[in-house]
């Protein structure tokens, strides 16, 4: 891995990510995740030697004063075919989305002393950044409509998922990208429907980047999880099931797109029997 002292690039990989994660504001969160993206990148294609650092994450990344972060339970639902519905799903995305850039960048600094090809930073250094952009279009989707990020309650489940996979790379793998970011896959082309419905060509645009770019997102956590199964002469299949069953505390429910599932490498004998084992619970 390189790691000699680059003058052009001026923090470690880890230090920018720190960075992001201590940026409160939506937007000016997003606008340092993609300048550092790009400076990281830049210097990955001109050649040059970078180092990955090893700052240490804060045990929750800042976040603005609102939205009010509740329990899943606890966040009112609207109904979709309203305007108020179609805002609030815009709402809920940006949320999602503005966690994933946390996310992404955690996952970088929080296991920085687990050696890693250069792919595995790249990988996800771009992830960052194309949901920084994703958040930036729900943001706009929203000002357009008179509403703003912060404007409706959201709820606090996707970073409760770092928290119980801090400690554990294979488990974050398993949990965020594989499960968590995976049931986007599931659900997002139906919203495209919604505002198909409503006619909103700027909704469903913006939606339809965040669905194509999604499934590289689940594909690198698939990549990095097989990976790092190989690595210890594991089943990667077994390892999953076992993993999801400790860490995530919810359902995996039907209906699955299982064609971008298994565009993003995740094929259907790793979530299916996960759901014959909720209906026994």
């Amino acid at each position: 891995m390189p790691c000699a002292n680059n003058p052009n690039l001026m923090k470690t990989l880890t230090q920018m990510a720190v960075d992001v994660l201590t940026t409160a504001d939506g937007r000016a969160k997003a606008a340092l995740s993609r300048s550092y993206a790009a400076q990281w990148q830049a210097a990955r294609a001109n050649g040059e030697d970078v180092v990955i650092g090893n700052v240490a994450p804060p045990d929750q990344p800042a976040r603005p004063a609102t939205p009010a972060l509740l329990d899943p339970r606890d966040v009112p639902s609207r109904k979709p075919g309203s305007e108020e519905g179609r805002i609030a799903i815009l709402h809920a995305v940006a949320h999602i989305e503005l966690n994933a850039v946390d996310l992404h960048w955690d996952i970088i600094a929080r296991f920085a002393d687990t050696p890693m090809p250069i792919g595995f930073y790249d990988d996800w250094v771009k992830s960052a950044d194309e949901e920084s952009k994703h958040f930036n279009l729900m943001c706009d989707c929203l000002e357009t409509r008179g509403s703003h990020y912060g404007a409706l309650d959201a709820h606090a489940g996707m970073w409760q998922s770092a928290e119980i996979t801090a400690h554990d790379l294979l488990g974050r793998l398993a949990v965020v990208p594989m499960v968590l970011e995976a049931r986007g896959l599931d659900v997002t082309p139906n919203m495209v429907k919604v505002f198909q419905n409503a006619k909103d060509k700027g909704a469903v645009e913006a939606l339809e980047v965040i669905y194509a770019e999604e499934v590289h997102h689940v594909s690198y956590g698939s990549k990095w999880f097989n990976f790092l199964c190989g690595r210890h002469d594991l089943d990667p299949k077994v390892v999953f099931h076992e993993l999801v069953g400790r860490y995530f505390h919810g359902a995996l429910r039907p209906p699955f797109n299982e064609e971008k599932r298994a565009e993003a490498g995740i094929p259907p004998d790793f979530y299916w029997p996960l759901v014959a084992e909720n209906k026994q619970k």
